[in-house]
């Protein structure tokens, strides 16, 4: 069961009339792909969040650009809002009808429209999803880093600036992605950005709307850097006798400058579940999972050099994943950990976070954290971008126990709090969404909030685009 939202958010809860002439006119331009069936609009009207919101009034399955600009402009004469949908893996409420409204559904929209392997980048639709893309430029050597866990779509990924375990050496969709197709509220359709590596052409619009939400625009186009694929890969395990140890471990190797692609830490309670889930044997102790790439000798170069960093905190059991298909076993774990999670306690519903701090302040964040959610007695798990100073906490809740959400709420608060203590996010890539709407403002202040809002407000008048989320309206 999902519950209901704080009653903070509850303003935002301001349903809209679908009026008959406008379902009348979507059906006769979409036909069979608009759906006002109760279980293809609840589909649509959940994410991996644990709020219970009324699904959408119908939901549109849009196949190009030009069905996504007749939708909106559909919309917009009737001031309904329009809610992007990729494949629903957002954590934040991002996609929740919270006004009601039109569900687009981009996930048809997912060919590869032109690989340019020269220029190292890539073109699609927004409904390609991440491992669809990669298998689509493998055969050119080139690959895409960024990997959020999901098979989240490039549309999805971009709209929440989204990044994940190789951004310590690759960066986010920020950096990544170079240009944008979007249709505007009033269901005009720009582009932002070209394939150049640099511009200096008036305002940044491409950086204006990655990260946006769905709150300015849909992406109907979006073109991304590739990255030749290493010459070498080798992922390698150790255990700590502590957080401090591992985390200690990560800024020693960042400072020295180590070019690691991927540190993830795992804390012991999740490495338990992790290991009943996906029947491995690792060590259940706070564990930093690595992968390198280059060259052979750089690769083994810098894998020297960690495990002698580790060596020198405490890790031991430095153990190497020798084959891809146990790199690839390694990493789906490291992927499955909140599945792994929600199974070790059945029935129950996470309320996921994630903050990002500087990573000099990253272990004092985590411990601190740390004794808050044990002395709670909440069930959790912990894993972390280490590298870049971004974790995960899921706290694992009985949905039927208003208390334990409380609980769980305050955890995430005070975590939260002490995070922007610390000079870092409220999140470093779930994005704000519903969730943290309220740490936004403590984050940027009044002022900025308010600039994004005059934006809002200019680019989006009868606020139909994804109402309701990042900042009131």
């Amino acid at each position: 069961m999902n519950a209901p939202l704080p009653s903070h958010l509850l303003p935002e809860i301001k349903q809209r009339e679908l009026p008959v002439e406008l379902i009348d006119a979507l059906k006769a331009r979409f036909a069979e792909r608009c759906s006002t069936a109760l279980v293809v609009r609840e589909q649509h009207g959940r994410d991996e969040s644990s709020y219970a919101v009324p699904p959408p009034a119908a939901v549109v399955f849009a196949q190009s650009t030009q069905d996504v600009a007749d939708v909106v402009k559909l919309a917009a004469q009737y001031r309904v809002p329009v809610i992007p949908f990729g494949v629903g893996t957002s954590l934040e409420g991002h996609l929740l009808a919270v006004q009601g409204g039109i569900s687009v559904d981009v996930s048809r929209m997912n060919q590869v429209l032109s690989i340019n392997a020269e220029d190292l980048t890539v073109t699609v639709q927004p409904g390609v999803t991440r491992k669809q893309l990669n298998e689509a430029v493998k055969s050119t050597g080139l690959f895409f880093p960024i990997d959020p866990g999901a098979d989240a779509t490039l549309g999805g990924m971009s709209a929440t600036r989204a990044s994940g375990t190789n951004a310590v050496r690759y960066g986010t969709m920020r950096e990544n992605v170079l240009a944008l197709e979007v249709v505007t509220a009033s269901g005009k359709v720009i582009r932002t950005g070209t394939r150049a590596k640099k511009s200096s052409a008036g305002y940044d619009l491409t950086r204006l709307m990655v990260g946006s939400e769905g709150t300015l625009g849909v992406i109907t186009e979006v073109t991304v850097r590739l990255y030749p694929l290493p010459e070498a890969i080798s992922a390698a395990t150790c255990s700590f006798p502590s957080i401090e140890a591992a985390v200690r471990t990560t800024i020693a190797l960042i400072q020295m400058g180590v070019p690691i692609a991927r540190v993830e830490l795992i804390d012991g309670n999740t490495v338990r579940m992790v290991n009943a889930h996906s029947k491995l044997g690792l060590r259940e102790e706070t564990m930093l999972l690595m992968e390198f790439h280059g060259s052979p000798s750089s690769v083994k170069e810098q894998a020297e050099l960690v495990q002698e960093l580790a060596n020198e905190h405490g890790g031991q059991a430095f153990e190497w994943a020798s084959t891809p298909e146990e790199r690839t076993r390694l990493w789906t774990a490291r992927h499955n950990a909140y599945f792994a999670a929600l199974q070790s306690r059945p029935g129950c519903r996470a309320i996921s976070t994630d903050t990002c701090v500087p990573i000099s302040r990253l272990a004092d964040c985590l411990l601190e954290s740390i004794a808050e959610v044990d002395a709670s007695g909440i069930p959790y798990f912990l894993v972390g971008h280490v590298g870049d100073g971004n974790f995960h906490f899921g706290y694992l809740i009985d949905p039927n126990l208003p208390h334990e959400r409380e609980v769980a709420e305050a955890l995430n608060n005070k975590l939260v709090s002490r995070a922007l203590a610390l000079e870092g996010t409220c999140t470093g890539e779930h994005g704000i969404g519903l969730h943290k709407m309220d740490f936004l403002v403590t984050e940027t202040g009044d002022g900025a909030v308010d600039m994004m809002r005059t934006i809002k407000h200019a680019l989006d008048p009868d606020n139909i685009m994804n109402p309701g989320k990042i900042f009131s309206w």
